[in-house]
């Protein structure tokens, strides 16, 4: 018998299968360890220069930048959260009390619309007024209950939320103080060439930065012009507009647009000119300019993908993951694009050593 490789396989099976049971294990919290893995990534930079400043105190080091990572990305992110309740809240009791007045929105428009279009919404099965009012209220009234459901939701289970944002914090003081260790023994274990290994975790870390940097800017950029231009304009629920623009705003190319273009259409048909014209403009050439400038700058030149795939893979990622996606879905096409290139390349040099081997 084979008693070495027998013992080797014993041992691969044994490493498969706690693998496997610890991913399993970590699976309620995996939001909470990914996040962690995340924010250790992305604040390892400062992380390293505070440690310089006090290389004995790796604790304090550690705490500090866990302190500038609540002030700088929790805490806004928490207080946005409450308003934003807050305001879904007010909006749905709008609705309910008829203060926000679908029907006559959609009556206005329907005035001023010219023949054709008439006719072509007709075709189109969308012509009916009423029936046009009632759908439209009903979806109103079901996405205000959304909103609202998810704010009890997130009443409701406080504990588990409170337990998983400890994990989080827990795990990313580690991560910051003994990172650097962690990823020296996982690029050991890793069973490929150094310079594999060295473009793999490179191209791994750049993504994550790159994503997470790039698109939570450009959305807080494009979020937050959208509620100013609708603050501006008198546009009632500014806020919550512009939270779910900045959401909207994760997805390359299309993005805000699905909030202000029709609202600017909306101006138009009801006789609201400067506004309608004021906000294509400001739409166009302010808060598209910024999705057309930034992201190219902060993702897709880092991440060294084409804006198609960045698009494919955010949408796809969040369809797949929820928010967690958007970060998700970019690493894994990023991944795949550069084991592809290392891939071709081996191929490349495999056939280079055979036209030079002598017959």
């Amino acid at each position: 018998m084979d008693y070495p490789k027998i013992r080797q396989k014993t041992f691969l099976i044994l490493l498969v299968t706690f693998t496997i049971a610890f991913v399993v294990i970590l699976l309620p919290f995996y939001g909470a360890v990914f996040w962690s893995i995340v924010l250790a990534i992305l604040f390892a930079p400062f992380h390293r220069k505070l440690l310089t400043k006090m290389p004995k105190r790796p604790n304090l080091a550690a705490t500090s930048t866990l302190l500038i990572c609540l002030v700088v990305v929790i805490l806004p992110l928490v207080l946005i959260s409450i308003s934003l309740v807050r305001e879904a809240s007010v909006a749905y009791n709008d609705i309910r009390a008829g203060q926000i007045d679908f029907a006559g929105f959609i009556q206005k428009a329907f005035s001023a619309m010219p023949g054709w279009l008439v006719n072509i919404l007709d075709r189109f099965g969308v012509g009916n007024l009423s029936a046009l009012q009632a759908k439209l209220a009903s979806a109103a009234v079901q996405g205000s209950e959304f909103f609202t459901r998810q704010a009890i939701n997130i009443g409701q289970n406080t504990f588990n939320f409170l337990v998983s944002f400890t994990i989080m914090l827990y795990i990313l003081f580690f991560l910051l103080r003994d990172g650097d260790k962690l990823a020296v023994q996982i690029k050991q274990a890793t069973p490929l060439d150094n310079e594999h290994k060295r473009a793999l975790f490179n191209n791994l870390t750049a993504a994550i930065r790159a994503t997470v940097k790039g698109n939570v800017i450009v959305a807080a950029v494009q979020g937050a012009l959208g509620g100013v231009a609708f603050w501006f304009l008198g546009v009632q629920g500014a806020l919550l507009w512009a939270v779910i623009m900045a959401f909207l705003s994760l997805l390359p190319a299309v993005g805000a647009a699905m909030i202000w273009a029709p609202v600017a259409i909306y101006f138009l048909l009801t006789g609201a000119i400067w506004q309608g014209v004021t906000l294509i403009a400001f739409g166009v050439l302010v808060i598209g300019l910024v999705d057309n400038i930034l992201r190219p700058i902060l993702v897709g030149k880092d991440t060294q993908m084409p804006d198609f795939i960045v698009l494919i893979s955010t949408v796809g990622g969040m369809a797949l993951l929820g928010l967690n996606g958007f970060v998700i879905g970019p690493v894994i096409a990023a991944m795949f694009i550069t084991l592809w290139n290392m891939f071709s390349h081996g191929n490349q040099k495999q056939d280079a050593d055979r036209l030079r081997r002598p017959d």
